[in-house]
């Protein structure tokens, strides 16, 4: 059990690598993935259930003395990122797919990948996960409004069908995992554990299937889409910690608002664009979640930096 939850910690912290990795054999041999378009929304199943095995109540103390912190993220998230999405669409005039699929990355809650950059950042972890978790719980309700508002002049969008979608494939995985780790208590110590790798392998295949699956567009149009996707990310950096910066947030809440607003659920957004949309419309979610975690890799490295310079 040592030697997987080893395995478990080194794929995670190479998480980037992975799907970078796996995207580029994708795109070169489509043929070994494209028969695993199906297993993307149990494999983001999974990776919810594995999250609701980690969510503890007891870790937000803090975070509830100062409800306007999170009241905020939460603003800036369903706020900063759509809006981006929707203003890079027009200044790009890209074609209904992909608009479609950049507003919906856009739209979805905040990513797990933000915690664990976070923490590498030295930022306030608590306030990270609970960004993380309430920006998911509500998301049924905001992610498939937002994508109505902003996505059904390009294309058709139904709000019931993304709705009940985002209720089977994250809340109920999430409530499925609290049940189970209430009623297990610390037997599901392993199994927490070995959580990196299991959300990597699901991560990484959903990727991979999407790029498989949109390989002729992606080779037509890539350039631009991952112009798009770089630009949406840095933005959503950007405005995440001047927001904090103007609230007069503390260095520690600023970092922190920064990786939660520009790293995206982009699993859930690949699923949602495949079984709603195309898979051209899921490109700028796989593409997303190459990305962001390169991004947020070099971002929390500054981050660091600034605490020891400050603690200097």
């Amino acid at each position: 059990m040592r030697e997987l939850a080893a395995l478990s910690r080194f794929v995670g912290n190479t998480f980037a690598y992975w799907v970078l990795f796996f995207a580029v054999v994708a795109f070169l041999h489509p043929a070994w993935f494209i028969g695993l378009k199906g297993s993307i929304v149990p494999l983001l199943g999974l990776v919810m259930f594995g999250m609701g095995l980690t969510l503890k109540l007891e870790d937000y103390a803090e975070v509830a003395r100062h409800p306007w912190r999170m009241a905020l993220a939460v603003v800036a998230q369903f706020v900063i990122m759509p809006g981006v999405a929707w203003l890079l669409c027009q200044a790009f005039d890209l074609p209904p797919e992909l608009a479609v699929g950049v507003i919906l990355v856009g739209c979805c809650p905040s990513g797990t990948a933000s915690n664990v950059m976070t923490w590498l950042a030295r930022g306030d972890l608590a306030l990270s996960v609970s960004i993380t978790a309430v920006t998911t719980l509500i998301g049924p309700l905001l992610t498939p409004a937002l994508i109505w508002l902003l996505a059904s002049a390009w294309l058709p969008v139904s709000f019931m069908d993304l709705f009940w979608s985002i209720l089977q494939v994250v809340l109920l995985p999430i409530a499925l995992g609290l049940v189970a780790q209430r009623l297990l208590g610390t037997r599901v110590r392993h199994a927490v554990e070995v959580l990196p790798l299991v959300s990597v392998v699901s991560i990484v295949t959903i990727v991979a299937t999407v790029v498989a699956a949109s390989q002729a567009k992606i080779a037509e149009s890539g350039l631009l889409i991952m112009a798009v996707v770089i630009l949406h990310n840095s933005f959503g950096f950007l405005l995440g910690y001047f927001t904090a910066r103007v609230f007069g947030l503390p260095l520690e809440q600023r970092k922190t608002l920064s990786l939660e607003v520009g790293m995206q659920n982009s699993g859930l957004g690949a699923a949602l664009a495949s079984v709603h949309f195309s898979p051209l419309a899921a490109v700028p979610s796989a593409l997303f979640s190459i990305w962001h975690n390169i991004s947020g890799a070099i971002l929390a490295t500054y981050f660091k930096r600034m605490s020891q310079k400050e603690e200097r």
